[in-house]
């Protein structure tokens, strides 16, 4: 099968890393694949990309350098070129730029399109041009996908003249396999792994940790990511004096080895598409807590039985469900491991390809 697959960049963002680990699967299987970030210039990919993998940078196949409406538009006839040249059963695009991007770019070709939601789009602060643009395009797509059941209701909502929703969830990276618990060091982690930005809600366990922290010396708090917090988050930690406990690590281009080594996993969004983060969390065999926010934390840890969830903005909460974790070996030992025999069975690589090659019979693909 001929898939060609759009994503807007090769960066950090769990995105990337579902749209780079279903490029390697097919291709490892047999399938022709091209990627084609769509809104980047060039350089190397984050995420580890197959050499079996067609990648090629949108920016770097576009004549001339015109602004604005000229420049889009002649980015969509490249595209449409580019696709044009590979004849592929299937395009599947990712995120809203790029899925509207997919269908302008395709029209007329008769190639099923596959778009692709990667968070609750009800919750996203659009702009009106690009809301208009998704409910004016997106009824030309074969099918829209979302990743939870929450989401393809509010999706349904907001494109009511999108042909079919279905919902299919992030794989669990192979990778993750890889990577085991590591023996219990003298310093204790909860470890916090996202984008520093305002809807994971960071703070929030900032002030969770620094509310316990003190009954438990023996604990640190290492946050992970970066974005356009950041400075402000590090300001809150000097505020309450604790540099030595809680340390802004930066990005990582591991996380599970950094998960391996930590004790408790922690996240407070304020919503959610699907969140990767938790997901691995989990597959390592980190007891996990999370703000019971829509959508994705309930869906992954099967209503509350293989992880902590904890009511969305209970501050008060956050910082109980930590202490209850904290202070119990035991519980961690067995929520971890309640935690990865669940993620393994329901969200394998194996049993997520398996759903996509579903979905690719009811458009046609194959």
């Amino acid at each position: 099968m001929k898939i060609v697959l759009l994503t807007s960049s090769l960066g950090s963002g769990g995105a990337e890393r579902v749209a780079t680990t279903l490029c390697n699967q097919w291709s490892s299987r047999g399938d022709s694949v091209t990627l084609i970030p769509t809104f980047s210039g060039g350089g190397k990919p984050f995420y580890s990309l197959s050499e079996q993998v067609e990648l090629i940078y949108l920016a770097s196949r576009v004549q001339g350098h015109s602004r604005g409406f000229s420049s889009y538009k002649e980015r969509l006839f490249t595209l449409r070129r580019l696709i044009a040249e590979r004849t592929p059963d299937v395009v599947i695009s990712f995120l809203p730029n790029v899925n509207v991007a997919a269908v302008l770019a395709t029209l007329g070709m008769k190639v099923p399109v596959i778009i692709c939601e990667r968070s609750d789009p009800s919750r996203q602060p659009y702009r009106p041009l690009w809301k208009f643009a998704c409910q004016l395009t997106y009824r030309f797509a074969d099918m829209l996908t979302v990743q939870t059941a929450s989401v393809a209701e509010s999706a349904a909502a907001l494109f009511p003249s999108v042909r079919k929703i279905r919902t299919v969830a992030n794989p669990l990276p192979s990778a993750v396999l890889e990577h085991t618990r590591a023996t219990k060091s003298e310093r204790r982690i909860l470890l916090s792994l996202g984008r520093l930005s305002p809807e994971k809600q960071v703070d929030r366990i900032i002030e969770a940790f620094s509310r316990v922290c003190n009954a438990h010396p023996d604990w640190d708090l290492h946050i992970y990511g970066d974005g356009p917090l950041h400075d402000e988050l590090d300001e809150h930690v000097s505020q309450r004096g604790l540099q030595q406990r809680i340390l802004l690590k930066g990005r990582t281009s591991n996380p599970w080895r950094v998960m391996a080594e930590a004790d408790v996993f922690v996240m407070a969004s304020l919503y959610e598409g699907f969140p990767n983060a938790l997901l691995e969390a989990m597959g390592v065999g980190l007891p996990c807590i999370a703000f019971d926010c829509p959508s994705g934390p309930r869906e992954i840890s099967n209503d509350g039985q293989n992880a902590i969830l904890v009511p969305l903005n209970d501050q008060a909460g956050l910082s109980a469900a930590m202490e209850k974790l904290m202070s119990n070996d035991s519980l961690q030992h067995m929520l971890g491991g309640q935690a990865n025999r669940a993620v393994l069975e329901r969200f394998s690589l194996a049993a997520v390809l398996s759903r996509w090659d579903d979905l690719f019979k009811e458009v046609g693909a194959i």
